[in-house]
């Protein structure tokens, strides 16, 4: 029985379908499934799919919007039953993301939270046009082991640069490690500002991330 609601579970991702993945969701509560096999057997097989199709031209970007909002109410369905149970998801790490000072561009740094939520990150965005000491703040507050850093205008892509000086300076450069994104930037740029690493989708990010935290 499990087998094929895993598989419905999938689909319902790829589809990018709230409606159906919550059905799904709470079906597999009322079978008295793990809600943790739910979304490591169905759920996450449905956005690696999508991750997969996108990767290779075969999925565009609203797609990924609607997989990454589906698996996001799917979870959110879970959650309770997760929390009666006392089971927590393995979490890969804490992420700390931000789109940075001046800059108000929200969509890629949404999805990139999204999917490192669906993949297992624990994340707290941010928001947009956040100052330097902020994103500081919230990364000594939270022990982040990751900073996103999303900039699409070249006037603001300094800023990614502030906020890896300003970790230099807190001492907290060797623990954190610091992913940038956005149109302008390139791997010179991330070269040059010594980033960690740097993803120009969603999914890339996912991957970069899981790279960086497992060194």
């Amino acid at each position: 029985m499990s087998g094929d609601l895993f598989q419905k579970m999938a689909q319902s991702i790829v589809d990018g379908d709230i409606e159906t993945a919550v059905v799904l969701a709470n079906e597999a509560i009322a079978a008295g499934l793990d809600p943790l096999e739910a979304i490591n057997n169905g759920f996450v097989v449905g956005v690696n799919q999508v991750g997969g199709q996108f990767s290779c031209g075969n999925a565009f970007l609203p797609e990924l919007v609607m997989a990454g909002e589906a698996m996001k109410a799917a979870v959110n369905a879970l959650e309770p039953e997760m929390k009666k149970r006392g089971s927590q998801r393995t979490m890969l790490g804490k992420v700390v993301l931000a789109t940075v000072e001046g800059d108000i561009h929200e969509i890629g740094k949404s999805l990139v939270g999204t999917m490192l939520s669906a993949s297992g990150f624990q994340v707290y965005d941010l928001g947009v046009d956040v100052p330097v000491q902020k994103i500081i703040a919230k990364v000594k507050e939270m022990d982040a082991d990751l900073v996103g850093l999303s900039a699409l205008l070249t006037t603001t892509m300094v800023k990614q640069k502030e906020v890896i000086d300003e970790l230099e300076k807190e001492g907290l450069r060797k623990k954190v490690k610091v992913l940038v994104g956005g149109a302008p930037v390139t791997r010179d740029w991330v070269q040059k500002i010594a980033a960690d690493g740097f993803s120009e989708d969603a999914i890339g990010a996912v991957s970069v991330a899981k790279q960086l935290i497992n060194k």
